[in-house]
């Protein structure tokens, strides 16, 4: 949205309000974000990124791996607007997010990747889903016993749900994390 049309339609250029607000929510200048948006128009004429899009760029990253589970995840967090797709804007505050952001920042990223529903809480459920898809990303074989998705699930819950109500809140999730750098390099690798 803000574009040189509304987010439905085609973007092409960037209007002044949109990267001077950017550059005030990022780590990027002026130049450096029309340097972005240029980049961004290359992949996506249109100015929109869609879910097969992103997907195929983690394929990329990511050949032998199944990357379809995890990168929808993603893709479902970075489309702030659940409009189905990603524009300039989403785009680009989470690379800054990624490149940029302190560890709580990332951390809370990586929050809203679990919590598939957005109710603010990440369920078993939720964190099962996501745990198989890093497993299915990363090419994961030995997926039994201790090392299964169900178990992984319960150690993390046995040590995030702090006032043991069934859901770990954002704060539990990032306080855990911080708190333990094994946890954290499962839950948020790159963090």
């Amino acid at each position: 949205m803000g574009q040189d049309e509304s987010k439905a339609g085609t973007t092409t250029e960037l209007e002044n309000d949109i990267i001077v607000r950017l550059a005030a929510n990022t780590k990027y200048t002026p130049e450096q974000i029309r340097s972005w948006h240029s980049a961004f128009l290359r992949d996506c004429p249109n100015g929109k990124l869609t879910s097969r899009q992103f997907v195929e760029v983690y394929k990329r990253f990511y050949p032998e791996a199944e990357a379809e589970k995890y990168s929808y995840q993603v893709f479902r967090t970075f489309d702030a607007d659940h409009s189905g797709y990603i524009d300039f804007t989403e785009f680009l505050i989470a690379v800054n997010v990624n490149a940029n952001g302190d560890v709580r920042d990332k951390l809370n990223l990586a929050f809203d990747i679990y919590d598939i529903n957005a109710n603010g809480q990440i369920d078993k459920k939720e964190m099962t889903k996501v745990i198989t898809a890093i497993y299915d990303l990363l090419g994961e074989e030995h997926r039994k016993g201790e090392n299964s998705p169900e178990n992984r699930v319960k150690i993390i819950m046995e040590k995030l749900d702090i006032n043991d109500d069934k859901h770990i809140s954002r704060d539990e999730f990032v306080e855990g994390c911080l708190k333990d750098d094994v946890l954290r390099q499962l839950l948020a690798p790159n963090v």
